[in-house]
């Protein structure tokens, strides 16, 4: 959510810079995710000030230019040379001191500094408009007409100032939050400042008119529907500052009677439409549920089904004119033409709302608010503010009195508190006075006081429970632990202190290694390997998969997706770590290595839900930067499986056995074995993986299966002594057919020499055409080693004419000389 700091303030005068107020929102749930500035100018006009030209006389040395003295605000005035032909003694003027960067219209931004103009130094510069950005004048420097001091920001003057864009993260049980006035209540429990809905009193509707006749035919979908007739309508462009306060939180002003509602629903939180009343058939409106297949084309021109579940906005002949709460009709809009508005504000049930937009894969602003909650007495307030700012923007005119059906009042929320039971949830005393405070600040008031007055012992003190009411915007409380969870939000995280018992004074063995621990191991072995950890989201597109040769029906489907690019959950990590490396390429960022511990979501053939944590791993581009001394070198298939072997050796499994595999999104890839349990795969996405998800060269991928490989962590803690005699070394060189893999030798070499060998290792591999076709040539070393003895040559020929044996009878190898 996108709050302006400018329009919050305007509800919640406060002096506090804003990132003190987002750290003050962020410990109380409303995470800040981020701060920009914004600036109706580029540079905003630092640096830059008003001034008085006290001397203007001819440049010595050109026709052209005039020396110039010209007073700042400060003790002495400064000398600047100005070329412009209107500049004389007496003007109030425009002056860029030095240091300003200047951001003209035309061209690229240019610092100020002092400076020599034939001979004459200058020490700032007299500007014109077009030089400031405020305009495409260059004839002469603007001359203004003001009272203002010397000194006085040229910002203030223009009335540009500054404006910090606050992005919220707003969690799903905060709609009382999803708007400025939200927010500004927010503050107002905090800080314990009154925050100010707009005013009003200047809305005086008739006593009579013509009006729309407004029936609810199903209150428990719509429990409120208000509405506002106005005529003299003008349709056309909003003010620059309704246009400004839009573009601010991201929205594109449309014409002012779109806008109005749009402002609106972002400061109050209560969502608005505008009908076109000269569209409504019979100057009537029912809110009904819709017939089962009856077609509506929403303003969006789809012609959609419509559900009987569905609750439509119908003119007094039923034929719908917008889906309730969530989308209005192409038919009854309002248009350039129109020249009298119906304003709706109404209150639907989340649920009703939550479901037509769910069916029609329709996400709007309006149905955000609606599926979580609005406020219902927040109805009428939004409509009579709507009237006024459609009075002030297009000359609109109140043409009958309010329509307001509320047939069943929506009473507060009651709940019961328990003092007591605030202190022991929050782990220390708050005190009833401060308790009274944020309950207020929160707009939560005391019905009723009752105390235990019969303690069970001496010290005992009365037991309080207060008899809370809680208003209806306050979605999420409903429960006594809503309510403490309120107190200790605005009380504050941090000021619950920490016990000084809570502390151990001692280190223990655990039996059991931390699976916390574990990972962080095994992401600082990658990281120091060069690989980036990302986050991914749990959400992907079902696309991915439905347009694969993968089992759809194990797909996770969301059913109340807010997007339809996120609308199951992954079954694997690949496609999102693949949207993090287009994302990169996309901006020329080529050579990646990524990992993320993420987990991963399936539904089995018995309808039962599969979830589990993998390690995904991705490469792509340049494995080594391009040095001096050595050239890049582009990533293979071996950097992917040195990374997982080295994963697998720091979790106590140092040799997986691999084998060929068919897997849907590899090409070529290998299953790793861990005592005959396949525990990941490796190998190079395929081609038409990575045309899916446009990105545009080779990605080699490895995934292992982490809650197997934690369940058989092997910790590596048994201290060795340092082997006394020293190693040798053996190597062999081996002719082999192409189809037999190192593994098999490796395998071999293991079986045969258990006691003495103690690793192996190929260091080269040639296939051409010094060797007959079908064969390649392996060179091995081997590394042999006994902890008693020095070995002899006697015991290691024996060693290595037992090896050779076995490799020309198990692989039929030929040992080359």
């Amino acid at each position: 959510m996108t709050i302006s700091f400018d329009w919050l303030k305007t509800l919640f005068p406060t002096t506090l810079p804003a990132d003190q107020v987002a750290a003050l929102l962020t410990g109380s749930g409303l995470e800040v995710e981020s701060l920009e500035d914004l600036e109706s100018i580029p540079g905003g006009l630092r640096g830059v000030v008003l001034g008085t030209v006290l001397t203007c006389e001819r440049h010595p040395d050109a026709d052209k230019l005039s020396l110039t003295t010209v007073a700042v605000g400060d003790e002495t005035p400064r000398q600047i040379v100005c070329g412009a032909p209107n500049v004389a003694a007496g003007q109030r003027v425009v002056v860029a001191l030095e240091g300003a960067t200047l951001y003209p219209s035309q061209g690229e931004p240019f610092k100020i500094k002092k400076s020599k103009i034939r001979g004459a130094a200058s020490e700032g510069m007299i500007c014109a408009e077009d030089e400031i950005g405020l305009g495409s004048s260059h004839a002469g420097i603007m001359v203004l007409d003001t009272d203002l001091p010397d000194g006085t920001p040229a910002a203030e003057y223009f009335g540009l100032g500054s404006d910090t864009i606050i992005e919220i993260g707003l969690t799903p049980n905060r709609a009382d939050a999803a708007s400025h006035y939200g927010v500004a209540r927010e503050l107002r429990a905090l800080l314990g400042q009154p925050a100010h809905l707009p005013d009003v009193s200047a809305f005086a509707p008739p006593a009579s008119g013509e009006n729309i006749k407004v029936t609810i035919e199903d209150d428990q979908a719509c429990p409120r529907y208000a509405g506002l007739l106005l005529d003299n309508v003008q349709v056309g462009p909003s003010p620059e500052w309704l246009q400004r306060r839009l573009r601010s939180i991201g929205l594109s002003p449309i014409n002012n009677v779109v806008d109005v509602t749009n402002f609106v629903l972002h400061e109050l939180g209560q969502p608005l439409h505008a009908f076109d009343a000269d569209q409504i058939a019979g100057a009537g409106i029912r809110v009904k549920r819709a017939e089962a297949g009856e077609k509506f084309v929403t303003l969006d021109g789809v012609e959609r089904t419509l559900l009987a579940d569905d609750l439509v906005i119908a003119n007094a002949q039923g034929t719908p004119m917008a889906l309730a709460g969530v989308f209005g009709g192409k038919t009854s809009g309002v248009s350039d033409v129109t020249t009298r508005v119906f304003l709706e504000s109404a209150y639907f049930a989340p649920a009703v709302v939550r479901r037509t937009s769910q069916s029609h894969g329709l996400k709007t602003d309006a149905s955000f608010r609606y599926e979580r909650g609005t406020d219902p007495y927040m109805v009428p307030l939004a409509l009579r503010r709507a009237a006024l700012l459609l009075q002030e923007v297009a000359g609109a005119r109140i043409a009958a009195p309010v329509v307001d059906e509320f047939p069943h009042a929506i009473p507060n929320n009651q709940v019961r508190l328990r003092l007591d039971r605030v202190a022991r949830l929050i782990g220390q005393e708050v005190g009833e006075e401060r308790i009274r405070e944020i309950l207020e600040g929160l707009g939560i008031t005391i019905e009723e006081e009752t105390k235990n007055q019969k303690p069970e012992t001496e010290n005992q003190k009365p037991e309080t429970t207060w008899l809370l009411a809680v208003p209806p915007y306050k979605v999420d409380v409903t429960r006594e632990a809503d309510v403490i969870e309120e107190i200790l939000r605005i009380y504050g995280f941090n000021n619950v202190a920490l016990r000084p018992h809570n502390a151990a004074s001692f280190l223990s063995p655990f039996p059991n290694p931390d699976p916390e621990v574990i990972r962080q191991k095994v992401a600082s072995l990658l990281s120091g390997q060069g690989f980036s950890e990302i986050i991914t989201n749990s959400l992907t597109n079902s696309q991915y998969f439905e347009k694969a040769d993968a089992p759809v029906e194990s797909l996770v489907r969301v059913l109340n997706y807010n997007s339809q690019d996120l609308n199951v959950m992954r079954p694997a990590l690949l496609h999102s770590g693949l949207e993090v490396v287009r994302h990169n390429l996309n901006r020329r960022q080529r050579d990646l290595k990524l990992y993320e511990f993420g987990r991963t979501y399936q539904r089995t053939a018995s309808g039962k839900y599969q979830e589990k944590t993998v390690l995904g791993l991705w490469l792509t581009g340049a494995a080594t930067a391009e040095t001096w001394q050595h050239p890049s070198q582009k990533a293979t298939f071996h950097d992917a499986a040195g990374a997982v072997q080295q994963v697998l050796a720091a979790l106590g499994h140092a040799q997986p056995a691999p084998q060929p595999t068919q897997h849907p999104y590899l090409a070529g890839g290998l299953a790793l074995l861990v005592q005959n349990q396949p525990v990941g795969n490796v190998g190079a996405v395929s081609p038409q993986v990575l045309k899916r998800l446009d990105v545009s060269q080779p990605v080699w991928y490895a995934e292992l299966d982490w809650d197997w490989l934690l369940k058989k962590y092997k910790a590596s803690l048994v201290a060795r002594e340092l082997p006394r005699f020293p190693e040798v070394r053996r190597d062999l060189s081996l002719v082999v057919d192409k189809n037999v893999t190192f593994e098999q030798l490796r395998a071999i070499a293991q079986k045969t020499e258990k006691k003495l060998l103690q690793g192996l290792n190929v260091f080269d591999v040639y296939e051409g055409d010094r060797l007959e076709a079908g064969k390649k040539s392996y060179s091995v070393s081997f590394t042999l080693q006994d902890p008693s003895q020095t070995l002899t040559d006697q015991a290691i020929d024996q060693v290595m004419q037992r090896l050779i044996q076995q490799f020309e009878k198990q692989a039929g190898a030929l040992i080359r000389k």
